[in-house]
């Protein structure tokens, strides 16, 4: 038989605990290994309580600083952070056997209470989403520290130059929506700081409009081939690869959004009636129908590929925790397997784009469309009605003077 992995000697105290941390992280998921290392990085914490004359109950936010520094001094390379041993301090501060991670409250400075308050608005008054919020409150930030530097926030100094001048240098690196939406933030934030009193004048008319015109863009979208492609570049005998072949199943058949994928529950699944609970924009919710095929591939991935988890959310991280995937790890799978299948720079958004362009393929109409992918007003689906050449050519005029 070979040596136990969990066979370490730590002083003091934390031995009895040493059995109990090693069973927290296999239910975590984590490899036997690299709970061996981290059983061993326990062993560390106790010879360095020990060499310290302190206890347990002294092993302070603080304290665990001291330890990181000192394995960095000693020349060690792995974990040497808090978040490397985020495991480990977890387990002895639900153990109780170390006090709980101290907090510390932002510096109560000008800025930062300028900014709690324009947050508080943006969801009292405005009812903004927390995406949403926490977008705007990132770039007022980013204004006021960039025109104000000094933090004082004499609104006095501010002019309609700057304004120009800061969001000029902004939408530079931006295009379309991207420039709409950081010219949109700004605008709020001015005005949010004239009524308040802040500014004695509205600076928000020195912010320039963005030249950005409503589905005059052509949508981006596979073909059948390189849909077929994509779909079958997954290895479904892996655990990523079976629940990366539902998620693309989900985006390119359903046209859901990357987060939309990210927030389905176990609970949204009606396995009996065949249909799909959608949590979409501004909290709206739709009931779509679900695929066979879809189905099929959520099933072999609950059965095959999800790991064990309290979580009732449907996607879970690989890795250990198991927490629930985001938005942008959707996005990930749908962009390494683009790479996989010879479609550089894919994004999830081309996959909705793809599910809509397939459905007027073969038949749907605009308003079926809009409904499938929950649009909100009827023109949305519209710039569909551009990528169907043989709808188009039936209204088409000759130009005058053509041969016929």
């Amino acid at each position: 038989m070979g040596k136990d992995p969990f066979r370490v000697r730590i002083e003091g105290p934390l031995a009895t605990y040493r059995d109990g941390l090693a069973e927290d992280l296999l239910r975590q998921g984590y490899t036997r290994q690299t709970s061996a290392l981290l059983v061993r990085n326990m062993a560390h914490v106790a010879r360095w309580l020990a060499k310290n004359r302190l206890r347990p109950e002294q092993f302070t936010t603080q304290r665990l600083g001291e330890f990181l520094r000192g394995r960095r001094h000693a020349g060690r390379k792995t974990y040497v952070t808090p978040r490397g041993l985020h495991s480990v301090v977890g387990f002895l501060r639900r153990s109780g056997l170390v006090p709980p991670e101290e907090m510390k409250a932002p510096a109560p400075t000008p800025l930062n209470r300028l900014l709690e308050k324009y947050e508080a608005f943006l969801v009292q008054e405005r009812s903004l989403c927390a995406k949403v919020v926490h977008t705007y409150r990132t770039r007022a930030r980013r204004f006021l520290e960039t025109t104000l530097p000094d933090q004082a926030l004499d609104f006095g100094l501010l002019t309609m130059a700057d304004v120009s001048s800061y969001i000029l240098g902004e939408v530079q690196t931006s295009r379309g929506g991207g420039a709409k939406n950081k010219i949109a933030a700004l605008r709020s934030l001015l005005r949010y700081l004239y009524v308040h009193g802040e500014l004695e004048r509205d600076l928000s008319g020195a912010v320039p409009s963005a030249a950005v015109w409503r589905l005059a863009g052509l949508p981006k979208f596979l073909t059948p081939d390189d849909t077929a492609r994509l779909l079958g570049s997954q290895d479904r005998r892996t655990l990523i690869g079976c629940r990366a072949h539902a998620v693309l199943l989900l985006l390119v058949r359903l046209g859901l959004r990357a987060a939309e994928v990210a927030n389905l529950t176990l609970d949204d699944i009606y396995w009996s009636q065949g249909e799909l609970l959608v949590r979409g924009k501004g909290g709206r919710q739709d009931r779509l129908p679900l695929p066979q095929e879809v189905g099929e591939a959520i099933v072999s991935y609950l059965q095959r590929a999800r790991p064990h988890s309290n979580s009732r959310r449907l996607f879970l991280n690989s890795r250990a925790l198991h927490g629930p995937i985001t938005g942008n790890a959707v996005s990930e799978i749908v962009r390494a397997a683009g790479e996989r299948s010879g479609i550089a720079g894919l994004r999830a958004h081309r996959l909705r784009h793809t599910a809509a362009t397939h459905m007027l393929w073969n038949g749907a109409s605009l308003p079926e469309i809009g409904q499938a992918l929950r649009q909100e007003g009827v023109d949305t689906p519209a710039i569909y009605a551009k990528v169907d050449r043989n709808g188009l050519r039936t209204i088409c005029r000759p130009w005058p003077g053509a041969i016929s």
